[in-house]
């Protein structure tokens, strides 16, 4: 136990952070200011990990949490502080993260791009499922664990999946197998369409379908079941794509499909992929080589200003929704190959090369990508990140090889939370 602790700042993860005899203590759910007592979980060498005990005085940077499972919930982190607080501590720690790792200027680090609505962005949300001895209960996980807390209403999600959620909340407990439900996915697109995916754990029954139809059907809902892997889907209802628009002030629409990705806050997505486009304004590229392209995201609006695009992903499904969506556009200037990121380049290139490659990988990062880029040596590359600490692993070996970090700017896609997305342009030195 720890009888009394300062918080003095926030760390990548959402934890306070404050000093004990010389170590560092890691306490979730605390804010810079506060004065605490913590109860320690957890301790290593240099640091410890505390859950708080009592607050004894409270920050005046708090505020009260909107949504009344916060700190039980493990989505959220930091509802208890103001937006601009959360903003200000998001730049602060990408900004840390790269000139401790990377050795950049601070300058190069743009200020944070906030996100216009911090509640009520999300529009692809999992809800987790239990039946209970007190009932079926539809929610997320408690931290570090697998105990599905029962939620009404999630204050970050899109209103139509909040309205999906109470249906679906009313529905399920007397369908034919609501034990067997662990998982319901929903999302909504930017033309305000529902999507639902039931998981189910043994092959979908027709009971379950016929049961849900007329539902579903008199909330217009497109409707699918899954029993496994992507190979189980059963369609039921609706049509298979939601479509999004990844520029504001055109007319280019994508779609994708049950099991595909789009970012979540979809608004803040047209805000990076803006970023992208006003990262080569003034030079028109003449081919580029996007990996980890999805189903075009960054590849069709970058079409739209280049000579030629070549987009990579390793996920069939996105790579056939990718070239649909090229010829529903027409943008006949882009093709798609169905193969793994790293070894893309080499194989890809031609006689002509790349003059500009766009990596937007997973969270763990694109490290061996990285390393053929630094050996390749593109004239220039962006890369979009959604893990601070693994961009700046992977900037590590193009640095060394040569290339210049123009700047990198966060934005913030997922408030509430300590996640950070962000954009990131290099070029070559002579």
């Amino acid at each position: 136990m720890i009888d009394l602790l300062r918080i003095d700042s926030l760390a990548y993860g959402g934890n306070g952070v404050g000093r004990h005899e010389g170590k560092a203590v890691f306490v979730p759910h605390s804010a810079p200011g506060d004065l605490l007592r913590c109860r320690v979980t957890r301790e290593k060498k240099r640091y410890a990990e505390a859950e708080l005990t009592e607050l004894v005085e409270p920050s005046n940077q708090r505020r009260q949490p909107l949504c009344p499972v916060f700190g039980r919930c493990g989505g959220c982190q930091w509802q208890h502080l103001p937006y601009r607080e959360q903003a200000h501590w998001k730049e602060r720690i990408f900004r840390d993260t790269l000139v401790r790792q990377c050795a950049l200027p601070a300058e190069k680090i743009l200020p944070m791009a906030a996100a216009p609505d911090e509640w009520g962005y999300r529009s692809r949300v999992q809800f987790k499922c239990q039946q209970t001895d007190n009932g079926f209960v539809m929610g997320f996980y408690r931290r570090g664990s697998h105990y599905v807390i029962d939620v009404e209403h999630c204050p970050i999600a899109a209103g139509a999946i909040n309205g999906a959620l109470a249906r679906f909340r009313a529905w399920l407990p007397a369908s034919p197998c609501s034990e067997r439900i662990p998982r319901v996915d929903m999302a909504v697109d930017d033309e305000g369409r529902v999507r639902v995916v039931l998981h189910v754990l043994d092959d979908p029954a027709d009971a379950l379908a016929d049961y849900l139809r007329p539902l579903a059907a008199e909330a217009d809902y497109a409707l699918f079941l899954q029993s496994g892997r992507e190979n189980t889907l059963l369609h039921v209802l609706g049509d298979d794509d939601l479509h999004i628009r990844p520029l504001a002030d055109t007319e280019l629409r994508l779609a994708y499909g049950p099991g595909g990705f789009a970012q979540v806050n979809l608004e803040q997505n047209r805000r990076l992929v803006a970023e992208v486009l006003g990262a080569i304004e003034g030079g028109r590229p003449r081919r580029i080589l996007d990996l980890c392209c999805g189903m075009g995201n960054f590849s069709l609006p970058l079409a739209r200003i280049a000579d030629a695009v070549v987009g990579v992903e390793d996920h069939v499904p996105s790579i056939d929704k990718a070239r649909n969506n090229a010829a529903a556009n027409a943008l006949a200037n882009v093709r798609f190959h169905a193969r793994s990121a790293e070894g893309a380049y080499a194989a890809l290139a031609g006689s002509g090369g790349f003059d500009l490659v766009v990596l937007d990988p997973p969270r763990t990062g694109a490290h061996q990508v990285a390393r053929e880029l630094a050996a390749l040596r593109p004239a220039r590359i962006i890369y979009i990140s959604c893990d601070p600490p693994t961009l700046a692993r992977d900037l590590v070996p193009l640095l060394q090889a040569g290339f210049q970090v123009q700047w990198s700017r966060p934005v913030d896609l997922f408030p509430q939370t300590y996640h950070t997305e962000s954009v990131t342009s290099l070029v070559l030195t002579p």
